[in-house]
């Protein structure tokens, strides 16, 4: 059955587009919910980052409060955590799991962990296609230029395999987090589930949006076909 180009899209991206707002809402309830529970030790979130930094003999890692919510991350380039005012200063359990994750981050980095290194890598290009692949794309298909839509289709493709190797990426630095938090007795007992439940929340984030990323690239791809077809 025909759907037409825009039943088309809506068909393939709302499933897509569902998963990604039920994620953003998982994720922003349960750190919203464990921002209002402290630590029991007090340590705010750039302490949290500090002891698991200098656990893994990272201590020329700075750590640098950002503005913005959950806009915490981790820049492999300066090697500097920087963490977001909703966890740099707060002893928080949800501070404390964001903290960590981050900190995830940078001992991959130590370690040349393999997905790490290739997202690194990817990023430039990632950075181009993202926005150039969609307008290449269509210019072909509207040109009826084959070759044009396939390099259009390339380009965006770059952004599907970014959002696919960011999921290992980011599972492991939580893997990381929760076994330096639990090493450190810096959290335990009911403490580790509410960070594992943070932290799980988040992972999802990062399965919505290959998934959104993929269900596009399959959108381009059907039309692509439907458009040689036609002809």
């Amino acid at each position: 059955m025909y759907f037409g180009n825009y039943g088309l899209y809506f068909l393939i991206s709302i499933p897509a587009l569902l998963l990604g707002l039920y994620a953003q809402m998982r994720v922003q309830s349960a750190f919203r919910k464990y921002s209002q529970v402290r630590t029991n030790n007090g340590m705010t979130g750039s302490e949290v980052a500090r002891r698991v930094l200098d656990m893994n003999d990272l201590q020329n890692v700075k750590i640098e409060q950002v503005r913005g919510t959950l806009s915490d991350h981790y820049d492999p380039r300066s090697k500097t955590l920087r963490l977001s005012q909703s966890v740099y200063g707060v002893p928080s359990l949800a501070a404390a799991g964001v903290a960590a994750h981050e900190a995830g981050h940078a001992i991959q980095h130590k370690k040349n962990y393999g997905p790490l290194s290739l997202r690194s890598l990817m990023v430039p290009t990632v950075q181009l296609g993202s926005w150039l692949g969609p307008i290449v794309f269509m210019a072909g298909l509207f040109l009826a230029m084959d070759n044009l839509a396939i390099i259009g289709l390339i380009l965006f493709a770059g952004t599907a395999v970014f959002s696919l190797i960011t999921i290992p990426v980011e599972l492991d630095a939580s893997k990381r987090a929760k076994h330096a938090l639990s090493v450190a007795g810096i959290t335990y007992g009911n403490e580790t589930a509410a960070v594992d439940k943070v932290l799980d929340a988040a992972a999802l984030t990062y399965v919505a949006g290959a998934v959104q990323a993929l269900s596009t690239l399959l959108y381009y791809g059907m039309l692509f076909m439907g458009g040689r077809r036609r002809r």
